[in-house]
């Protein structure tokens, strides 16, 4: 039994009923739909949100209650439903909210995102982990590598621990020789499949009757790395300028991020803490109400 099951499209999702404890002091919690828990519903009115994204949303390194998407269901009142997955490339959380809105009906969408989600969606292979992924032929978005192919089943799940170790601390060459990485597309091309998939997510608006939102979040390396500050901040206003050209509310987390004192404070490892997870909880708490007034309108 492991936290993430195959999936024939998505490549990994998390594993419905699993609990377990994992990376730092975190505790993970799987419920019955796939989800993060994210606490007991609300008795609100108001249509649930579900926010989708990586890790940063799905929560690695903190507790179920710590992650934002569970600490704004908190603020707000209103069901808030974890689609987020460890691991997720742009296009594969455009796939996953296209899975799960559907089923769970919510009113609202928030599509979080970091740089790094671009740069993903040029991969068919990512830490070991088969994944689908789009082209554009023509003039439209043509998906491929499906069915994805369960590598799980190739190997027993303990030799493939043991490799992962191995694997994850070689230079990065090395491991797009051994094929731990593998490439659909050369570098650079990320940024126009997300583009074309932001138009894509326009369209939920009219084709699921959502509100969408989309996040922009923040590794921790930007404090730290100038040339890998201006390298994601040039993605990410990419992102969020294509989102707001197609009518969609954007929130970047950057400034609120930039004006904390104690900026450390808000990270555990490679990821948000506890505290960093209330701060970008209590800003869309504080922004939404706005945010989607303004798309009504």
């Amino acid at each position: 039994m492991s936290l993430f099951i195959h999936d024939s499209v998505l490549g990994h999702v998390p594993n419905p009923g699993f609990r377990t404890s994992g990376f730092g002091n975190s505790f993970h919690t799987i419920d019955a739909d796939g989800l993060r828990f994210t606490g007991e519903a609300s008795a609100s009115s108001e249509g649930a949100i579900l926010a989708v994204g990586d890790s940063f949303t799905y929560g690695d390194e903190v507790l179920d209650e710590e992650a934002w998407p569970a600490q704004l269901q908190r603020l707000t009142g209103r069901r808030v439903l974890n689609g987020g997955v460890t691991g997720y490339g742009f296009d594969q959380v455009v796939l996953r909210a296209e899975q799960l809105m559907p089923l769970h009906k919510p009113s609202v969408v928030i599509v979080s995102f970091i740089a790094g989600d671009v740069w993903r969606t040029e991969w068919r292979r990512l830490w070991w982990r088969d994944k689908a992924w789009f082209a554009i032929e023509g003039d439209e978005l043509v998906l491929k590598g499906v069915p994805v192919p369960d590598r799980a089943r190739v190997l027993p799940p303990g030799i493939r621990r043991r490799i992962d170790g191995i694997l994850v601390d070689l230079p990065f060459a090395v491991q797009q020789l051994v094929g731990y990485f593998s490439r659909a597309h050369r570098h650079g091309r990320g940024l126009e499949i997300t583009r074309r998939l932001i138009e894509r997510v326009a369209r939920w608006r009219t084709t699921h009757a959502v509100e969408i939102v989309v996040m922009a979040q923040w590794q921790p390396d930007v404090w730290t790395n100038s040339a890998e500050a201006d390298r994601q901040r040039r993605m990410t206003h990419a992102v969020l300028d294509c989102a707001a050209a197609h009518g969609l509310a954007c929130l970047d987390t950057f400034q609120r991020i930039a004006a904390e004192p104690n900026r450390e404070k808000l990270y555990a490892r490679g990821h948000m803490s506890a505290r960093g997870n209330l701060m970008v909880a209590s800003l869309l708490a504080a922004a939404l109400p706005g945010l989607l007034a303004g798309r009504r309108k």
